[in-house]
């Protein structure tokens, strides 16, 4: 996939591709693994309220963006 050419594309495609992705990995280790230890679960939920944090963050730059009138 070619990269994006401005910064509001790169944040599209984090929020719509890259940040979805990372989620669903971590959700799914988290459901498929038996026995997990407390530090790697409390790891993973981390990672996944991180990503979801960005994923609040990058809706508001959007929204900024879009309310500017920019590209």
């Amino acid at each position: 996939m070619p990269r994006p050419r401005n910064e509001r594309q790169s944040l599209e495609r984090e929020l719509r591709e890259e940040l979805p992705a990372q989620l669903a990995v971590y959700r799914q280790e988290l459901e498929d693994a038996p026995v997990i230890s407390k530090t790697r679960r409390e790891w993973l939920e981390w990672q996944i309220r991180n990503a979801q944090k960005r994923m609040v963050e990058i809706e508001r730059r959007l929204a900024k963006v879009s309310a500017e009138g920019g590209p």
